[in-house]
């Protein structure tokens, strides 16, 4: 299982700005080893977030995202102690949901 994501809710009025590193190899199946041969793709296939379990935002993402990667979006309606939580999915199957606390 990968580390968990770093989440930063902060609420400005009625806004949140919710920022997002997530931990992850996102392996593009391009490269190869140091035996000429490809490394498999594996990368992160769906993201979506989620405020007080209502989602509030989903994207598809393809092999040409980075390692690690960083996302940041904003939410409208939410107030500091909403919980926000944001789930990725990757092309082996893998899962992982961390949530956080809008300050």
């Amino acid at each position: 299982m990968a580390d968990p994501m770093r989440i930063r809710a902060k609420v400005e009025g009625t806004t949140a700005s919710v920022r997002v590193l997530m931990s992850h190899e996102m392996e593009s199946g391009q490269r190869k080893d140091a035996a000429g041969a490809l490394v498999p793709a594996m990368h992160i296939t769906d993201v979506s977030a989620s405020l007080n379990g209502k989602v509030v935002m989903t994207a598809e993402w393809g092999s040409a995202v980075s390692k690690n990667p960083f996302l940041q979006f904003n939410v409208k309606g939410a107030k500091a102690g909403d919980k926000i939580a944001v789930t990725w999915k990757d092309t082996k199957g893998d899962t992982r949901t961390d949530e956080v606390t809008a300050s």
